[in-house]
């Protein structure tokens, strides 16, 4: 009973994954508030030979795995760090289903304490697969608890309280565990070391992700022009996740609007009523690069300031808009603020003040 509590408080999700099972629906519970996470899970590749771009990662991987299978074991941890929706969750599901197992599911924020860590990894069954999203996030006695699981296959639990408290050693059998973090320099060196295989996932260029559209669109049933699908992975920030639903929002617009067909014409015109423009820009980059612009001078001006201009966090400016806007050489940080660069006054269709000092290249 205390074991299924814990696990249930955990949030850990038990998943099967075999070649003809339906892992990823499973992920995904397809209830109303769920449509766009299970439209999201359905789309998701469920082999290695399936998976586009990540060439050198796919390759270490299938390695890694092939070797491990060729040995009857279980492979190394792998830890797969790097931007969100670049295909981290969709390679734990894929790694599962390459060895033939089953994946059990949870996440760093979920697990607070020992005890929930604890009672996830005891109910483990052997050469099952532990997909740990956001690992960064554990909790300090969990990542402790981890550490000598991962290393020895084993996991001390506590009983009792005070003077009379005793730790009994449970052995467990072998498993693996997939980590997946944005933030890999968030990661404890302990913790790190104990990963036998790393993988950091890069962004896709424009034609990994006119694959990746090709293939959505096909699971989708919708006849995707290939003009159009250049144009949607142009704007698409090289993240199939943000790929596949600009994808889902063209259809909306085509069957809606339109006869049903995904040409130029439709992609452009569904694109433009959902305000992603033409380098990828949303609603709120636009609006935090054109604050900078017009309130501003270009800058510099501080973040809580730019952040309170355009009515949000200082945190969702930092971590939603600026690492696209600073990748895509559209603004700088620098120690007195950020800037906008000659880019963005050419992108916004503006012309820079004559100041020197405000305008970076």
């Amino acid at each position: 009973m205390w074991l299924r509590s814990s696990v249930e408080r955990s949030g850990c999700s038990e998943v099967a994954v075999a070649e003809e099972d339906t892992a990823t629906e499973r992920v995904v519970a397809p209830g109303a508030e769920d449509l766009e996470r299970a439209a999201e899970a359905a789309l998701r590749p469920r082999r290695l030979a399936e998976f586009v771009g990540q060439r050198v990662v796919r390759e270490q991987l299938e390695l890694v795995l092939h070797a491990a299978l060729g040995r009857g074991g279980t492979p190394d941890h792998v830890l797969l760090s790097g931007p969100p929706g670049l295909g981290k969750t969709t390679l734990a599901m894929i790694i599962g289903a390459e060895l033939g197992t089953s994946v059990r599911v949870t996440s760093g924020p979920a697990i607070q304490h020992a005890g929930d860590l604890a009672a996830v990894l005891s109910s483990l069954e052997e050469g099952e697969v532990l997909f740990i999203d956001e690992i960064h996030r554990l909790a300090r006695p969990a990542e402790e608890l981890l550490y000598v699981a991962m290393e020895d296959f084993r996991v001390d639990v506590v009983v009792g309280k005070g003077a009379g408290a005793n730790a009994i050693g449970l052995a467990l059998p072998p498993f693996t565990v997939v980590g997946a973090t944005t933030r890999a320099g968030l990661l404890p060196a302990p913790l790190r070391d104990r990963f036998g295989f790393t993988g950091h996932l890069d962004f896709y260029d424009d034609g990994e992700l006119e694959q990746v559209l090709s293939r959505s669109a096909g699971l989708l049933e919708v006849d995707l022009h290939a003009d159009a699908g250049g144009e949607i992975a142009s704007r698409s920030r090289g993240t199939p996740r943000i790929a596949n639903r600009l994808l889902r929002r063209v259809r909306d617009w085509a069957q809606v609007r339109s006869d049903g067909t995904l040409d130029l014409a439709a992609a452009r015109s569904a694109l433009a009523v959902y305000e992603v423009d033409s380098l990828g820009l949303d609603r709120l980059d636009r609006s935090v690069l054109t604050a900078l612009c017009t309130r501003f001078g270009g800058g510099p001006v501080g973040l809580t300031t730019l952040a309170v201009a355009v009515g949000e966090e200082p945190e969702t400016v930092e971590t939603v808009a600026e690492p696209f806007l600073v990748r895509e050489g559209l603004i700088g940080r620098t120690p007195r603020g950020r800037v906008a660069t000659a880019r963005a006054w050419d992108h916004l269709g503006l012309v820079p003040p004559e100041v020197g000092g405000t305008l970076f290249g």
